[in-house]
């Protein structure tokens, strides 16, 4: 029996981890994080066109930053909704399930926090490019490529999670049916 409490909670979350489904592999969670991308031009283009609507707007960028906003809260309520069910249109299509630590299903909190720091795939290479006049091919590059560092330094999390679901408290499974 262990007398240090602290090694003591590390083996029972270790335990609880190695109880859990593997992770999907990285191609799959990317090719997945793709199709959401193409999923979410529709969900991005509904939500502007009833912005642009409601608020009367006739030029883009009149409101352009309310209306970013707008699309920060919509996209918030889309994952944040479908998180909490387990599985977004994409990730059921990949067979993928986001879970917390435990193997539960996800509370809206969590979700709204995984949310919040899902944004760590785009607002560092944002914030990097923002006080240069870079074009838009070599802002792309810098976006791509931090996004690419982004996804392989999941290689060096133990239960090779992305590490803001590491922070999140969450954890991507492999959700495919089981062979009968």
């Amino acid at each position: 029996m262990s007398v240090d409490p602290a090694t003591d909670a590390a083996l029972a979350v270790a335990g609880r981890e190695a109880a859990l489904p593997v992770p999907p592999g990285i191609w799959r969670r990317m090719a997945c994080w793709l199709y959401e991308g193409m999923l979410l031009f529709g969900v991005i283009f509904i939500a502007g066109y009833l912005f642009s609507a409601l608020t009367q707007t006739r030029h883009a960028l009149d409101n352009r930053h309310v209306q970013q906003a707008f699309l920060f809260v919509v996209l918030g309520i889309y994952f944040t909704w479908f998180w909490a069910k387990g599985q977004t249109l994409a990730m059921k299509t990949w067979h993928i399930r986001v879970v917390d630590v435990q193997g539960r299903a996800l509370t809206q909190r969590r979700a709204l926090l995984r949310y919040l720091l899902s944004w760590l795939w785009f607002l560092p290479p944002l914030a990097a490019v923002a006080p240069f006049n870079l074009s838009g091919a070599e802002s792309a590059v810098i976006v791509v490529g931090w996004i690419a560092v982004w996804a392989l330094l999941s290689r060096f999390h133990p239960g090779r999670q992305f590490w803001h679901d590491a922070l999140a408290g969450t954890r991507l499974i492999d959700a495919r049916p089981l062979a009968s």
